[in-house]
């Protein structure tokens, strides 16, 4: 039977003796709208805290709430930094893992060349290990999710950006600097619109919750006939792609129009994915992925019409099965896995 991991926390005081006996690990999922941190035991949630990245206020302000959520976690679940086995930061970004940098973040501005693993590690005397978020969560769905029976997995995730993570033969594929699987940065559209990452036409402006999010706004702005009107009221530059996905599933056509639109490209990208990697799974999570049936039967149509007919005879296109948590767990399972490389030793 399948967990409802999105909603699962254990009773901390049921297992507080659990807790005293055993190593926990400690993880911070660092996204361009929320820094989510848990505390794990036996890949369980036993703590959680969530609050908003800001990431306009700078890297300094990030930095501070990341410190401070992590501090708040400790004290929320009474434990003391002993316990804490080790630190994984999932974020996004393109991370350099040898070195435990930050190099660029198109959702985090003004993040270049941050030595995040370093500036952790230090402030908590921890052992630090800085890993892409979308690999984390691959990682995560591999082992306790949507992919647990598989061998060679694809996770997408399709939120504030759209990022990726790889698994091959039942491993983690980082890649020589551990930057693979930033399936979001794929060129789709030629001279297509300015990407935050500097490129243009990436599927991540094409396909994410932001890009659905631009063109609603721009429609409405526009006076194309829509419910987003009434419910928004005069802040049309508020709109979100969760505003977008309420109307699409109340059958209001401009909606299901951004949404189709946005979902054809996102299974372009797939379908390049497929063609190169014959995967037996694609895993969709992030907060557009709860669309549903709107977003994935459009996806499923496009990578039908592009992609090579041996591969996808062989993949299925589902949704997350641990949701929010993926990361949190898959940053879990890095720790453990790590330390245990380093105690074979």
């Amino acid at each position: 039977m399948d967990i409802d991991w999105q909603n699962y926390e254990l009773d901390l005081l049921s297992y507080s003796n659990m807790v005293a006996m055993k190593k926990t690990q400690l993880v911070v999922d660092l996204g361009g709208t929320k820094i989510f941190s848990a505390i794990l035991v036996d890949d369980k949630i036993i703590a959680r805290d969530y609050r908003p990245t800001l990431a306009h206020e700078g890297v300094s302000s990030v930095l501070s709430r990341l410190i401070a959520s992590i501090k708040d976690l400790l004290e929320k679940a009474e434990l003391s930094l002993a316990r804490i086995e080790g630190i994984c930061i999932a974020s996004a970004g393109i991370i350099d893992m040898n070195e435990g940098i930050v190099t660029v973040s198109p959702n985090l501005p003004g993040w270049h060349d941050v030595p995040l693993r370093n500036k952790i590690e230090h402030h908590f005397g921890i052992k630090t290990y800085l890993l892409n978020d979308a690999s984390a969560a691959a990682l995560g769905e591999y082992t306790l999710g949507a992919g647990r029976k598989c061998s060679n997995v694809v996770y997408v995730t399709v939120s504030t950006g759209i990022g990726g993570g790889i698994i091959i033969g039942g491993h983690l594929y980082l890649g020589s600097s551990g930057s693979a699987g930033e399936i979001g940065h794929m060129t789709i559209k030629t001279n297509g619109p300015l990407c935050y990452c500097g490129n243009r036409g990436c599927l991540e402006i094409m396909a994410s919750g932001t890009a659905i999010a631009k063109e609603a706004i721009s429609l409405v702005k526009k006076g194309k006939l829509t419910s987003l009107n009434e419910m928004v009221g005069s802040q049309v530059d508020d709109i979100t792609a969760k505003e977008v996905s309420i109307a699409a599933q109340n059958d209001d056509e401009l909606a299901r129009s951004i949404i189709f639109k946005a979902a054809t490209y996102l299974g372009i990208g797939i379908a390049n994915v497929i063609n190169i990697l014959n995967p037996e799974i694609v895993i969709i999570g992030g907060s557009v992925s709860k669309i549903g049936d709107l977003l994935f039967e459009p996806v499923r149509q496009q990578v039908l019409k592009l992609a090579f007919k041996l591969p996808v005879q062989k993949v299925h296109i589902v949704p997350s099965v641990l949701g929010d948590a993926a990361g949190l767990i898959g940053g879990a399972l890095f720790i453990q896995q790590r330390n245990e490389k380093h105690s074979n030793y």
